[in-house]
């Protein structure tokens, strides 16, 4: 499995100013700390977790549009490796052509005084990639159609699109520059349900012809276990649990993948819904609890808990979890996810481990 991505202990604070921005820092919140993860060439990585759980601001950190505080990360391509956290603002302009992000709410990331052609073109011409006016038509048009649009849709302006629309032109845009890596921050929570799916098989298929290697955040659990071969699951800043999707849906290891576990629906619609209800507020990113930051809403924790930080780590073979009783702990997965499989019979939400570089 030959690395593409790789990060170790990258951390992204931000200051708390509570007299207003020109007021001195009265103190600072940890939004990523010491996350290590590697992203294989060819696989996509799924990164879970609740609001404010920080997947964003990783995201954007990987991509250095906000930068990190501490920490290494490393992009290895096939001509050279890049240190992505030791780049100029110049080098870095250069590495953004392997890099692009898909962002959220595809109404506001397009700029509504240029056409489709003038968006789609515009990472060529930022990129000052040597390309005649017709050749980079050429690959405007061909990327488009790749994304599902067709010509006469390049003249048109993005108000006369809907949401899938224009998240395809955002697609576009990402693609034109055939990045190695694409953060896809969130790209269906803003469409309707019935063209999630569409966006999904889209980026599936764009993986397949381009040989692409996606970081998918999301909420959406049912999306994540369809077009992820591993998933991450980050709480208050911190990795807590990785691993293929089988094993973190099906054999979590830590409390809390548990409970976001828990409360994906069965695919009976007779079914009741036994969501675990965590007690208590996510606890002050800028006063964070001691020990393990989830201890506060553990139903299984003990004064270990409260004075040691639990490290990520190795349970077995590629699944990792941060709790110090992930082994004698008795937690319950996705089994309707299970249960919906067995009932599918060939057809398997999860892509088959195998499949994990497979464009290397």
């Amino acid at each position: 499995m030959q690395p593409l991505l790789k990060t170790e202990h990258l951390t992204v604070r931000y200051a708390k100013r509570s007299g207003g921005f020109w007021s001195k820092p009265s103190g600072f919140v940890s939004a990523v700390e010491y996350v290590s993860l590697t992203i294989a060439r060819g696989e996509t990585l799924g990164l879970v977790g609740e609001s404010g759980s920080g997947k964003t601001t990783l995201g954007l950190a990987i991509l250095r549009a906000v930068e990190p505080e501490s920490g290494r990360i490393e992009l290895f391509l096939p001509e050279n490796t890049l240190d992505v956290t030791a780049l100029s603002k110049r080098e870095l302009r250069e590495a953004r052509r392997h890099m692009q992000m898909i962002f959220q709410d595809p109404y506001s990331s397009l700029n509504p005084r240029m056409t489709v052609r003038d968006i789609i073109s515009e990472p060529l011409i930022a990129q000052h990639i040597g390309l005649s006016r017709k050749d980079r038509d050429a690959r405007v048009i061909d990327i488009a159609e790749k994304c599902g649009l067709n010509r006469e849709q390049l003249r048109r302006y993005p108000h006369a699109f809907s949401g899938g629309q224009r998240q395809r032109i955002a697609i576009a845009r990402a693609l034109v520059l055939n990045p190695a890596l694409v953060v896809c921050d969130e790209p269906i929570s803003a469409l309707d349900v019935s063209i999630q799916a569409q966006i999904l098989n889209l980026l599936a298929s764009l993986q397949e012809t381009l040989g692409l290697t996606y970081l998918f955040i999301a909420h959406n659990l049912a999306a994540v276990a369809y077009v992820c071969d591993r998933v991450a699951v980050m709480y208050l800043g911190r990795i807590v649990e990785i691993g293929t999707t089988r094993d973190v849906y099906f054999t979590p290891r830590h409390p809390y993948t548990e409970a976001l576990m828990s409360a994906v629906p069965e695919p009976d619609p007779d079914a009741p819904l036994r969501p675990i209800l965590l007690e208590g507020e996510r606890p002050d990113p800028s006063n964070p609890p001691s020990g393990c930051r989830f201890r506060t809403r553990c139903r299984y924790a003990t004064d270990l808990c409260a004075a040691k930080i639990p490290p990520l780590r190795e349970l077995s073979d590629g699944h990792s979890a941060a709790c110090h009783y992930s082994e004698t702990l008795q937690l319950k997965g996705a089994l309707d996810l299970r249960h919906a499989e067995e009932k599918r019979g060939p057809h398997d939400p999860f892509r088959s481990p195998s499949n994990v570089g497979r464009h290397s």
